[in-house]
């Protein structure tokens, strides 16, 4: 694919009211910010009155590293181990992903994965503490979910509904075996470790884009519905990624989102491999891999676009013959474009296509334009809410070949309307993918 930067020409715009004023060009988005940057992998973000808290994955120093921030967006400062007494089931080995939550009754719950000396696998833990900093206590002698049938059980995170009805969720990790990962959903009493009911299925790894993995479940609730995060692929490697599953009754059945939240490509290789999220609020954090060895943990804004999550610095497709057209058409059968349907017919003075497209926050961002222009390099005037224009020239690629140019724009939060209309020759357009 072809990712030839827009030309931005100066030009005069006229506006309803008789005034003209000169086109404006804009900065780039902004891509997610790495926060820690040093080995923190599968970051769990929790807010305690005006501070922020992170744990991660075994790594320096201790079983389960924390860190502390006035901000979400940081400086973030490493602390120390919140989990330092070793429970006594446990054998050599790393700690992974940790999960900490504050119950009903104040005191904080810690999940966390370790190798069962038993088992031979991976299972989970709960400790408690009276502090988010710790030290966390083990609850147990003995795990609180084992099943080495199922390859062993790993990435718990804490769930409570809006009835205040809490939940654990976890994996099965049947892929060190060579069966099925499941995302198991299980009801508990108010304490977190004590089990009310039988877990339900929620998601497993059947499809393509999994690479026989999916883990690291985190779920969001939301007005109309449920949204189910969770990480897929291989994490040692940049096809690592964030996606979500959705459904309007907490036990499903989930339908997965069409593409994933965040990729290595999606963040345009701004994060490399992003996975293990967690959601707080407006931010969404999670890790990549650095430069210097390790994953970091990375932070960007987080919006909801009718109850779907939206990630600034992610691209995001929306397809413009699914918006409003004026004197132009929707051509199907387009070979090789997204999803086989095209905005056509852009001809005219007073021919156009109106795509709406959302922001998580108000600033910059980056709109990239899928096209094909077979007679010669074509032109479009782009707008944005109705505000100042630029233009944008589609070099002439061939009709059918689809490919894309890049216009920076400035959006309000929520949702906005971009306008490309007929300036010169001829262009069809495929879809906006806006970041």
């Amino acid at each position: 694919m072809n990712l030839s930067r827009v030309v931005v020409l100066p030009m005069i715009v006229a506006l309803a009211g008789g005034l003209v004023l000169p086109a404006t060009a804009h900065a780039q988005t902004v891509p997610p910010a790495v926060v820690i940057n040093r080995d923190f992998p599968d970051p769990e973000v929790l807010q305690a009155g005006s501070t922020f808290y992170a744990y991660s994955t075994s790594s320096s120093p201790g079983r389960v590293p924390y860190a502390t921030a006035a901000a979400a967006a940081g400086p973030w400062t490493v602390r120390g181990d919140a989990l330092p007494q070793k429970p006594s089931w446990v054998g050599s080995g790393g700690f992974w992903a940790p999960d900490v939550s504050r119950r009903a009754d104040g005191r904080y719950l810690m999940y966390f994965t370790g190798p069962s000396v038993a088992a031979g696998r991976m299972c989970l833990g709960a400790a408690l503490a009276d502090s988010p900093a710790g030290p966390f206590v083990p609850t147990s002698a003995s795990p609180l979910v084992c099943n080495a049938g199922e390859g062993g059980d790993i990435d718990p995170s804490s769930f409570v509904d809006g009835n205040g009805a809490r939940y654990l969720l976890y994996k099965n990790d049947g892929n060190a075996i060579g069966q099925p990962t499941i995302i198991w959903l299980q009801p508990t009493a108010a304490d977190g470790i004590t089990f009310t009911g039988a877990r339900r299925e929620l998601l497993r790894n059947n499809r393509p884009e999994d690479q026989g993995v999916i883990e690291a479940p985190v779920m969001v609730r939301r007005a109309s519905q449920y949204v189910l995060f969770f990480s897929a692929g291989v994490y040692t490697n940049g096809g690592y990624h964030t996606s979500y599953a959705t459904s309007g009754a907490l036990t499903g059945p989930y339908t997965r989102a069409y593409r994933p939240l965040l990729t290595t490509a999606s963040l345009d290789g701004a994060v490399n491999g992003p996975g293990g999220a967690d959601v707080v609020g407006d931010r969404i954090f999670f890790h990549g891999h650095l430069s210097a060895g390790g994953r970091g943990m990375y932070t960007a804004a987080l919006g909801w676009a009718g109850d779907y999550p939206v990630v600034r610095g992610s691209r995001v497709r929306y397809e413009v013959e699914r918006g409003t057209l004026n004197h132009a058409y929707v051509r199907t059968g387009a070979a090789g474009a997204s999803q086989g349907a095209v905005a056509a017919g852009i001809d005219y003075a007073d021919s156009w296509a109106d795509t709406t497209v959302f922001a998580p926050v108000a600033g910059n961002y980056t709109v990239h334009i899928g096209y094909a222009a077979g007679y010669g390099d074509a032109q479009h005037t782009l707008t944005v809410n109705g505000g100042a224009a630029q233009v944008v020239t589609y070099p002439n690629r061939g009709w059918d070949n689809w490919t894309q140019v890049s216009a920076d724009v400035s959006l309000v939060a929520g949702f906005n309307t971009v306008r490309l209309q007929f300036r010169s020759r001829w262009a069809e357009l495929d879809y906006l993918e806006v970041a």
